[in-house]
């Protein structure tokens, strides 16, 4: 697997903070990408597989998630980040009840973790919370969400803060308590949401 990891910088306090960026060119074409692990919240099932895309840069593949499930997901293994963020390029390519894409962060196990996503069926954002495998909505907020375009989702997170972004635009800026300390980040969808991912990227924030 393909990933690049970048030193953004050095404080005072000598803690660095960094970044990595993974877009899959390594991995198989039809199968799961090495290093992560995949499952549904709820019912259904995940079907997550590495597809060539030639829309894309860096090596013209994307993951693509294309089984119907309430909430299937796919984690990087040995990730535990805190406070930092996570961020991916995604397209919704079909679905008749939803066409979703979604990040996950302070990921515990497939009952437990945070959640933000964009819809393209409803042009919004929203932001979550998962425990004891139900979710639970924080805040909505609409947004343009075009289905067979590229999107980058992006959710900033330290304590009790989260900052929720589409392509740039920063849409939801709200606090909660539900999940704390580190935890795994990864991708999520929705029902019967067809989503291509590419450029996920996750960091961790330097300490003071």
């Amino acid at each position: 697997m393909w990933r690049t990891l970048l030193l953004l910088g050095l404080l005072a306090a000598g803690v660095p903070a960094t970044a990595e960026t993974i877009v899959f060119s390594r991995d198989q074409l039809g199968g799961p990408p090495a290093g992560w692990v995949t499952g549904v919240t709820g019912h259904g099932r995940s079907k997550w597989t590495v597809e060539s895309d030639p829309t894309v840069p860096d090596g013209g593949v994307v993951l693509k998630q294309s089984a119907v499930g309430d909430f299937p997901w796919c984690i990087k293994q040995g990730t535990a980040v805190r406070d930092g963020y996570v961020e991916v390029k995604f397209k919704t390519i079909a679905g008749r009840d939803d066409q979703a894409g979604g990040v996950v962060w302070r990921w515990k196990d497939g009952d437990n973790y945070y959640v933000a996503r964009a819809n393209a069926l409803e042009n919004n954002v929203s932001l979550y919370h998962t425990t004891g495998g139900r979710r639970h909505t924080i805040r909505y907020q609409a947004a343009p969400v075009a289905g067979q375009v590229w999107h980058t989702l992006r959710v900033d997170f330290a304590g009790q803060r989260i900052q929720v972004s589409l392509d740039g635009k920063r849409y939801i800026d709200a606090t909660d308590d539900h999940i704390t300390g580190a935890g795994a980040v990864g991708m999520w969808t929705k029902a019967d949401s067809v989503t291509v991912f590419h450029a996920f990227s996750f960091g961790t924030r330097a300490e003071k």
